[in-house]
């Protein structure tokens, strides 16, 4: 019986797995900002309902990127950390609105600063990728 092994990370990658994640990692953040940002943005939803379909979005991506090996583990399950902190920030105001308690705004506004913390982690993750990369080319 064959059993699948689970991808490298980046620290233990070969340079083409290297290559190979990193341009995978940079197209999914690429379609992520070009794309599914703006039509999570011309949905008819509410401000927090929509900022939270995205946090929940992020959720997913750091979860596949993780299992999947495409970066560090511990940059990774610290991008899934603050990604799910949002999420479930963002999912107890809608709640919250829904049974008509109005005055939890900061729930929002800490989430929105936890997703861009977040990305800053995905833009750190893709960068150090690269850098890595860009080492093992160079002869010494």
């Amino acid at each position: 019986m064959r059993t699948l092994q689970p991808p490298h990370t980046a620290e233990e990658a070969t340079a083409s797995e290297l290559r190979r994640a990193s341009i995978r990692l940079l197209f999914m953040l690429l379609a992520l900002v070009l794309l599914v940002v703006p039509i999570i943005r011309d949905l008819p939803l509410g401000h927090s309902t929509r900022i939270g379909m995205l946090a929940w979005l992020l959720v997913v991506l750091a979860l596949y990127w993780l299992f999947q090996g495409m970066g560090y583990r511990p940059l990774l399950l610290l991008q899934l950390a603050i990604f799910s902190v949002a999420a479930t920030m963002l999912s107890a105001k809608v709640l919250l609105v829904i049974v008509d308690v109005n005055q939890v705004n900061f729930l929002r506004f800490v989430a929105r600063w936890l997703i861009i913390l977040g990305a800053l982690c995905a833009g750190v993750n893709l960068i150090g990728m690269l850098m890595i990369l860009a080492q093992r080319k160079r002869p010494d």
